[in-house]
């Protein structure tokens, strides 16, 4: 019985495209004998055939990086089929672990883009999942002690780079240089990060990048399984385990995962750092209070069928970590170093505790010519500060003991997210046609003894059209139209305790406003054009846009002290959007042992916001620190990544991961300088040997990392210049075949000779903290299979 049947007699037809790892193929090229058109699978490599006639029919599938597949159907017999491809290139995909989706995004999407799977995230290891990806180029982070980081791509970070998770932008403090990222790296699946402007698709902040983290595959139809992953790092005396748990049925699966980690104070290779100037020991070279745990819970579940699928996944991630002790606050000298050092596990004061709870709806329905998508999600983010009480300006010398606000919570942030995203994506011809709309509710409440950012509420929303035409096999253009809305919401802040105010002829004491309420409504057009071309090894893509960012809470109504960076900090209610106009090009060429890609990109923002460090210090509530005031100046920012891929054997292979930036502002008080977290100059060699080793050991590699990163003294005050530094990482691996379970075992040798070097775009540079020192990382994957697919 076909799955449909229209009036004239004519048939559907449903093919369903998967590769070797059961993941879906989207933008697949499908041709049906006889009918003039190609079709494209959608982004759950799927695409429905039509007005199909009761013959047989020859459908040719292809995709780049993939093996070709012919098959032969007969309608109205043949109603649903799924269809294998093979990876082309198995070396590229084990070696290298950015799978062949990597080398057809580059050729078919608008935009740059890396792709990486669970492999490269295993054998890459780092404190947290941003550590992790920034061994590819383009990509940094702002590291917050080892078990912390947020993202930079090409120098911009913050609130320019979007996280999407599962098809939802992750909202937490993404304002804070000290607040990390609260994604658990063994639940990720496939993760795809775009190096630039990606407005036209993802709205405001997706100006400088997106990092999209995919779920982990649902599992194969009548299986239960699961795996445990355990974890141990030297440096930190971190242990840890991730275990996993899934079944399927026919329709109904489950997907679950319980992660636990505990590490200790991480060590650098010095005794002794300078804190402005001030000398602190360090006991046994251990950052006193930089410990910390992690506690994740995961929950994936869902109805699939041939027309329709609804997934549901459930997520909690809880992090209590300790800041550097003697870099918080106004009075570093005031630390009790014997008791911090009693213990390399112990969390004191000044530390941080974040829960941030995630639920999220995707559901996809497939109807002619037509493939739609809805995301549905809400998301809590509850973070507190805590540390010691210490009075300045007019906050009075003992904490009363009448405020309800307990006396060790610095700050509390407790957010609250609604997003919906709805998508058609339409195959007409040579087009693929994808119609979207955003829309997103922020509720944002604070609280603590001191104030930084007011609380606020915010809504956007946006609307998009975006259009892949093919005019032929070697040239594919892209067209992009956007409109973004937003409301910006700020709630007054009061002080709780009185001041001395003066209005020039009379003083008086009164409870400061600190924040006033405000209104500020943003909207913008932004818009996207591109061309690939493709011919035989050779491939060029080109894309110019517009972006647009709104201000955030911070930069519109900050009025407090920055205790990490003992500063006091002043927004701009004035500020306007920021807006980006931007030129990418990516060119490729590949033969059979070389492969070069070249990504280089060009920047111009007419009204980029910055901090701009002023003259002035705050004596009434700053305790004299220099006030920081947001402004917006004209930026140019251009550069580029390079990656070359030389395999002079099947088990031997070589590459080079490039990449420089430049970034200079064109007015306002820093003109001539360059923006903050601009990375310097870096190249990363590797060599990676792959032995054949049978059939019960195999994927075994040794690869050996030495990355030179140059000296950054293009830098805007109140930075230092940071001098360059070479380190060596080495990685091995492994999977033991044991009772027909893969075992995969992977070891890591981080900075290996303990070199003693700086991370300009480190969150504790201003203070000339190292980076960690030598770290062996042992990784173990034991999978299990309860049931097997019948």
């Amino acid at each position: 019985m076909s799955l449909g049947c229209t009036y004239g007699q004519t048939y559907e037809l449903l093919i369903n495209v998967i590769d070797t790892n059961n993941v879906p193929v989207s933008g697949a090229n499908v041709e049906v004998s006889g009918v003039p058109s190609y079709f494209l699978t959608d982004s759950m490599g799927s695409i429905r055939l039509t007005e199909l006639s009761s013959k047989s029919y020859e459908i040719v599938i292809q995709r780049e990086g993939y093996e070709q597949s012919i098959r032969k159907v007969s309608i109205p017999g043949d109603n649903v089929i799924t269809v294998v491809l093979p990876f082309k290139s198995r070396w590229l995909k084990e070696v290298i672990v950015m799978n062949d989706h990597l080398r057809t995004s580059r050729q078919e999407e608008p935009l740059n883009m890396d792709v990486v799977n669970r492999d490269f995230i295993r054998r890459n290891l780092g404190g947290s999942l941003m550590s992790t990806l920034s061994r590819l180029p383009g990509i940094k982070t702002i590291g917050i002690g080892s078990g912390q980081s947020k993202p930079l791509i090409r120098g911009l970070g913050f609130n320019r780079v979007v996280v999407v998770d599962k098809g939802v932008k992750h909202q937490g403090q993404e304002w804070g240089a000290d607040h990390g990222l609260e994604i658990d790296q063994f639940a990720a699946g496939e993760v795809e990060l775009i190096k630039g402007a990606a407005s036209f698709l993802y709205g405001s902040d997706a100006i400088g990048g997106v990092i999209n983290v995919k779920p982990p595959t649902v599992p194969e139809i009548n299986t239960l399984g699961g795996s445990i992953d355990i974890l141990g790092k030297t440096n930190n005396t971190q242990y840890g385990s991730s275990v996993n748990l899934y079944g399927r049925k026919e329709r109904m699966f489950f997907d679950g995962r319980l992660t636990y980690q505990s590490y200790g104070d991480y060590r650098v290779p010095t005794d002794t750092v300078y804190v402005y100037d001030y000398a602190v020991p360090l006991d046994r070279n251990h950052l006193r209070n930089t410990a910390g745990r992690e506690t994740d819970i995961h929950f994936n579940t869902g109805y699939l069928s041939d027309h329709f699928r609804s997934l549901i996944y459930f997520s909690n991630v809880h992090s209590h970590s300790g800041f550097f002790a003697n870099a918080h606050g106004l009075e570093p000298r005031r630390v009790d170093a014997k008791m911090h050092d009693r213990s390399a596990r112990d969390i004191l004061m000044p530390s941080q505790k974040v829960n941030h709870f995630k639920v999220i709806n995707k559901t996809g329905y497939e109807t002619g010519g037509h493939s739609i998508e809805m995301e549905l999600g809400f998301q809590r983010n509850f973070r507190q500060e805590y540390s010691p009480y210490v009075s300045h300006g007019y906050m009075p010398a003992l904490y009363p003991d009448s405020m309800t606000i307990p006396e060790n919570l610095e700050r509390q942030f407790d957010k609250r997210v609604y997003s919906v995203n709805l998508r058609d994506q339409i195959a007409v011809d040579r087009h693929s046609l994808t119609l979207g709309i955003n829309s997103e509710y922020q509720n944002n409440t604070i609280s603590g003894w001191t104030f930084l950012v007011p609380a606020f509420k915010q809504t956007s929303a946006g609307i998009f059209v975006y259009d892949k035409f093919k005019l032929n096999e070697r040239i594919l253009m892209h067209g992009a139209l956007r409109y973004d809305y937003g409301r910006m919401a700020m709630s007054e802040y009061v002080d709780w305790f009185p001041s001395e105010l003066s209005d020039g002829a009379t003083t008086s004491s009164k409870h400061a406003v600190r924040a006033d309420n405000l209104k500020r409504t943003f909207h913008s057009m932004v818009w996207s054009l591109g061309l690939n071309y493709n011919r035989g090894n050779f491939s060029l893509k080109s894309n110019i846009g517009k972006s647009f960012r709104m201000p955030i809470a911070k930069e519109l109504g900050a009025n407090g002290v920055n205790y990490h960076y003992f500063s006091y900090e002043r927004g701009d209610p004035s500020l306007s959007p920021e807006q980006s106009y931007q030129l990418d090009l990516g060119l490729a060429w590949t033969i059979e042992k070389l492969s070069v890609q070249l990504s280089p990109f060009y920047n111009y923002f007419p009204n980029y916001i910055y901090l701009n460090p002023t003259a002035q210090h705050d004596t009434n509530y700053g305790a004299g620190n220099q006030i920081f005031q947001y402004a917006q100046s004209r930026v140019v920012r251009y550069g580029g990544e390079l990656n070359v891929k030389f395999s002079p054997l099947k088990t031997l292979n070589a590459e080079l991961l490039g990449e420089y930036l430049y970034a200079e502002q064109l007015s306002g008080d820093k003109k001539g300088y360059t923006l903050p977290f601009s990375p310097p100059t870096s190249v990363l060699f590797n060599l990676t040997w792959m032995p054949n080793t049978g059939e019960r050991v195999t994927n075994s590699y040794v690869s050996v990392d030495y990355r030179i990163t140059g000296k950054q003294d293009n830098i805007v005050p109140p930075e230092k210049k940071t001098p360059g530094y070479q380190i060596f990482n080495i990685q091995a691996g492994t999977k033991l075949n044991f009772y027909g379970q893969p075992i995969s075992v992977s070891i890591q040798g981080q900075n290996l000779f303990n070199t003693r070097y700086m991370n300009h775009t480190s969150f504790y540079r201003l203070i000339e903290l190292p980076e960690m020192g030598r770290n062996i990382v042992l990784s173990i994957k034991v999978p299990f299979k309860i049931t097997n697919q019948k």
